[in-house]
């Protein structure tokens, strides 16, 4: 998953998209020389991302990580033998109790094949649940670092975790509108990787 970053300088939004992006935006900002704190988030996780400015715009850029890419699976040279395939299984212990251990043996396939088959069903069960708990992490991280002494920032948390969209939108419509709309976006329960941060308006159009 590719991550993207949003940069604030001061309560502005001055960047949103790549981590190259961000960071020359940032690094441009600090050469105007107003004295206003520059952040830089993770549109993922909502926490803070460190950029190191030194230097040159190319040797800052340099510098930054590449984003990670999902390794291709490599074919092994090897003939492949007779049976079922490998499924890139891990081993690791499971404390259970006696009788868990006697329902699993008695199941179709084993204990292995079938807790395989309850993770499974719990992860599609339990998927938007999940999405809106993380969606909650990433907003409230951002929150606490740029909202924290802010009127109705304990109110927006408590709306927050409650999952009450309406009261969070009323708690927060007061607050300065790049710090406002980017809380809204991060609690939105959608995957961070298939939603983007709101676009920058344009001055002077």
């Amino acid at each position: 998953m590719t991550s993207s970053y949003t940069s604030f300088h001061g309560h502005q939004r001055i960047a949103c998209g790549s981590l190259p992006a961000n960071a020359l935006a940032v690094k441009h900002a600090l050469a105007s020389g107003q004295a206003l704190p520059l952040l830089t988030f993770c549109d993922q996780t909502g926490k803070l991302v460190d950029i190191d400015l030194r230097g040159s715009d190319a040797e800052m850029l340099a510098r930054l990580a590449p984003e990670s890419t999902p390794a291709a699976p490599q074919e092994s040279s090897e003939p492949r033998g007779r049976g079922r395939p490998k499924l890139g299984v891990v081993a690791r212990e499971v404390t259970l109790l006696p009788r868990h251990w006697d329902w699993l043996a008695a199941q179709p396939g084993g204990a292995s094949v079938t807790l395989r088959k309850l993770v499974e069903d719990a992860r599609r069960a339990n998927v938007d649940r999940d999405q809106q708990r993380r969606a909650h992490e990433c907003a409230y991280h951002f929150m606490s670092s740029m909202a924290g002494d802010m009127p109705g920032f304990e109110e927006a948390s408590r709306a927050l975790f409650a999952n009450d969209a309406a009261k969070l939108r009323q708690q927060t419509e007061a607050w300065p509108a790049d710090i406002r709309d980017y809380v809204r976006f991060l609690a939105d329960p959608l995957p961070r990787a298939d939603v983007a941060a709101p676009a920058e308006d344009k001055k002077g159009e």
